[in-house]
């Protein structure tokens, strides 16, 4: 299976908010078209797709703030699933990180998402004891 890695770019947001929808990715409190917008505007070299055939069947969001790494919105289309690109997209994204100095990453996952929760443990993350809290900014409804 040939696979393209290659740069998020504007014209991409349909296909890409589509993939988000088909992984069960949006949320009612998040706008995926102003997710990707605010990314585009904002590190656009860190929010990464892969493509088979000239179809976009991955995205990865990235970030490093200078003290952790961070991932979002790794999306995998369903029928694409347990064939290893979505390690593929983390590896590339530890690999980028690391060359930026990054020395470790911390992910948000939904305590309810059984399934990503055991694809992160599989590719060598821990739960950490910690709690994450948030504060709405930006509201986007």
């Amino acid at each position: 299976m040939q696979l393209e890695f290659r740069v998020a770019k504007r014209d991409d947001q349909a296909e890409m908010i589509s993939l988000w929808i088909n992984c069960g990715l949006v949320v009612p409190w998040n706008d995926p078209e102003k997710d990707f917008e605010r990314k585009m505007s904002h590190s656009p070299e860190q929010f990464l797709v892969v493509e088979r055939e000239g179809v976009i069947i991955a995205s990865i969001m990235f970030g490093y703030d200078g003290h952790r790494g961070s991932v979002n919105y790794l999306a995998v289309l369903p029928e694409c699933q347990k064939m290893g690109i979505g390690e593929r997209m983390m590896s590339e994204v530890e690999r980028r990180l690391e060359l930026d100095g990054c020395p470790k990453i911390n992910l948000q996952i939904r305590n309810t998402n059984v399934n990503v929760i055991k694809f992160y443990e599989a590719v060598g993350y821990k739960v950490d004891p910690v709690l994450c809290v948030g504060k709405r900014l930006i509201a986007d409804d």
